[in-house]
């Protein structure tokens, strides 16, 4: 059941909001490339090539197209519908329940209307083909609540003028060549016929003006003197002159502008004195004038036709303000892409395996800091790329010249000053006619973002390392009775072993084995500081196996004391055989050291029962392993749970508020996670889950 109308979708977050747009970009080069697709073609091809697109583009339910024709003639309906859609069967069914809901006011076509068909509520967007709806009418419908939404419209708009154009230009070169055709064939029938009798002078006559009425672009001619002989009714229409007023005037006068006639006269008199005819066959665009003084653009095809032995000239005139203004809100898209291209650092990009042969959008030259005017080649795309990345880049290359499936690949490119730039690909493979491969694509430039994520980076380790500080205070208690157990020791040791050598006979044996010890203390304090040292210095990931089990118990030897200071009765359950994990032995052990004094600051308050503290470790169930420490303190609150984790919220009087925070990314670091919860009883206990084995890099 497709979601009720009104109900905003909701709001897409920037990574996704920015892949709606490369789709827009997308999606928009296909709409423009469709005429392409459409040269000479039928307006029923045409139509079809429109429908396919639009419904795989813009996952719409139902799209469905009305093509005007003649007068006498019924219009050309075709749909295409989702598999899905419960939906009449058959375009004229579907077109009389959409006419029936739209009206035939086309003031309402302008807005999107809201249709029941089938079973639910199916949202239309009508739009009009040709500025007044001359060419027919394209619906599109989606049982989508956010349809239609901004990219929609957009698009829509794009492929209803384009379509409208393509169907105009089809029809009108049709009616063209018809006419053209006819035209010709009834002169060389009206040549033929001269010598036959008046009667046969006004059938011929009629046939003409048959023709002359019927054809849809202006016919006008004109004699060796420049006077208008002939005008016919699309003349009359277009120009806004009757037959008769304009008979025996001036081409110039009657309907090209002031500013153009003197040129006019000056190309007239030239062709009449050395017969250069260099407009002559050709189609020119021009600017003419209405009765009323308005201009309007043209397009001319001139024919020169011998009469008496003196040459006369059939124009043939076709009003293009509807092509023109298309053409302009063309490029207005176009300059729109390109803006959006810009502010975005996307450019665009196509590429024939076959010839290597590749086109940039001005945006990409931009990104690669070329000359437009420079043709692009891969060795020249080669001398732009990092040297450490050129190798990979081929690799890629020759991999989509044999799969032929769409690809992301991001490289870098070495600029002639030394600075260095992160590109993004995206590529969408197709065929042409002939069945050869073609990516059309889009490059980004993601420096800025690989910049920041580096900087956010060094920004991570330089608080993980505050944090790893910050923890001293709470374990120099520990610190001092770990070192001065092994000190006190060397200490015992070298006093009995002074003693025994000082014996007569001295105790070589006894002093040996208590020299033996010494040794052994000392090692014992060298660990001890070597841990310290690892835990709370500044350096690079390291990445190696860590045993879980082992790690906590050297955190529980440093905090020792600590603990027993705030008279927790700490209670560990290791799991036997626990697979190891792939990580940062140190980054762990502050995790680990963290949960543990934020559990024992938590039991910090309670005296009616045992401050007990369980640290505990097992295999997960998703194939990952899991630490947890459970107290017996205070618990939390249920308002706290959502903020338990952000940067500087603390429950604790004196706390900075980091060390949840930190603990969490470097758990997500090693692709793990770190979660708290509330006991059944008193307390709380957090725990944290990362991958096993060689797979859980981080």
């Amino acid at each position: 059941m497709p979601p009720p109308p009104g109900r905003n979708p909701p709001a897409l977050q920037p990574a996704e909001e920015i892949k709606r747009l490369q789709r827009c970009i997308n999606d928009l080069v296909s709409v423009l490339a469709l005429p392409a697709m459409w040269t000479g073609s039928e307006p029923s091809h045409i139509a079809r090539t429109l429908l396919d697109s639009l419904l795989r583009m813009l996952r719409l339910d139902l799209v469905y197209v009305r093509l005007k024709q003649a007068v006498t003639e019924a219009p050309v309906e075709m749909v295409r519908i989702a598999t899905s859609g419960p939906l009449p069967e058959g375009p004229q069914a579907i077109g009389e329940v959409i006419n029936r809901w739209l009206g035939d006011d086309p003031r309402e076509w302008v807005r999107p209307v809201w249709c029941p068909i089938g079973e639910g509520v199916l949202s239309l967007v009508p739009m009009r083909l040709g500025l007044h709806g001359e060419t027919g009418m394209l619906v599109a419908g989606s049982w989508r609540a956010d349809f239609p939404g901004q990219t929609d419209k957009l698009l829509l708009s794009v492929a209803a003028n384009q379509a409208a154009i393509g169907l105009q230009e089809a029809r009108l070169l049709a009616e063209q060549k018809r006419v053209a055709g006819e035209l010709d064939q009834r002169v060389a029938e009206r040549t033929r016929e001269l010598a036959s009798a008046n009667e046969e002078l006004r059938r011929s006559e009629a046939r003409k003006d048959a023709i002359l009425s019927s054809a849809l672009d202006c016919i006008v001619t004109i004699d060796h003197e420049g006077c208008i002989t002939e005008f016919n009714p699309a003349a009359e229409r277009t120009f806004g002159y009757r037959r008769d007023a304009v008979l025996g005037r001036q081409l110039a006068d009657v309907i090209i502008p002031s500013s153009l006639r003197e040129q006019h006269h000056r190309g007239f008199a030239r062709y009449l004195a050395t017969g250069d005819a260099r407009v002559l066959g050709r189609r020119i665009e021009m600017s003419a004038m209405r009765a009323d003084g308005s201009e309007f653009p043209v397009e001319l095809a001139i024919t020169r036709i011998p009469m008496d032995g003196l040459p006369c000239f059939t124009g043939y005139l076709r009003d293009i303000t509807e092509r023109k203004r298309a053409e302009e809100e063309l490029r207005q898209s176009e300059a729109s892409l390109m803006e959006a291209q810009r502010l975005s650092s996307t450019g665009t990009f196509s590429w024939r395996t076959a010839t290597d042969e590749l086109a940039w959008s001005e945006q990409t030259y931009r990104i690669f800091e070329l000359d437009p005017a420079v043709p692009v080649t891969l060795d020249l795309l080669g001398s732009r790329l990092h040297p450490e990345d050129i190798p990979s880049f081929h690799q890629m290359l020759d991999r989509q010249r044999d799969e032929g499936d769409d690809f992301e690949h991001e490289h870098r490119l070495q600029m002639p000053d030394g600075s260095v730039k992160h590109l993004h690909v995206v590529a969408h493979a197709t065929r042409d006619q002939e069945g050869l491969l073609k990516y059309i694509g889009w490059i980004q430039d993601v420096t800025e973002r690989r910049v920041a994520e580096a900087a956010l980076g060094k920004a991570r380790a330089d608080l993980a390392h505050v944090a790893r500080v910050s923890s001293l205070g709470a374990v120099t208690a520990s610190i001092a009775h770990e070192v001065n157990q092994p000190l006190s020791g060397i200490i015992t040791n070298a006093g009995t072993c002074l003693r025994m050598l000082a014996a007569d006979p001295p105790n070589v044996e006894g002093a040996s084995e208590t020299a033996r010890r010494m040794i052994r203390d000392g090692h014992r304090a060298t660990e001890v500081v070597a841990r310290l040292r690892a835990l709370f210095s500044r350096r690079k990931l390291a990445v190696e196996a860590v045993d879980l089990n082992e790690a906590a118990q050297e955190v529980i030897a440093l905090s020792r004391s600590e603990l027993q200071r705030n008279r927790v009765v700490l209670r560990s359950e290791f799991a036997d055989d626990l697979s190891p994990v792939t990580g940062d032995r140190v980054q762990l052990q502050q995790v680990i050291l963290n949960l543990l004094l934020n559990a024992s600051d938590a039991m910090s308050g309670v005296t009616e029962r045992p401050r007990e503290l369980v640290i505990q470790t097992e295999p997960d169930e998703r194939d990952g392993v899991c630490l947890s420490i459970r107290d017996a303190g205070a618990g939390l609150e249920p308002r706290e749970m959502d903020r338990l984790f952000e940067p500087f919220y603390t429950t604790k009087p004196g706390g900075m508020g980091i060390g949840l925070s930190v603990s969490r990314s470097i758990i997500e670091s090693h692709n793990g996670r770190l979660w708290a919860a509330p006991n059944d009883g008193p307390g709380a206990t957090f725990a944290f889950s990362i991958p096993r084995g060689a797979g859980a890099e981080p």
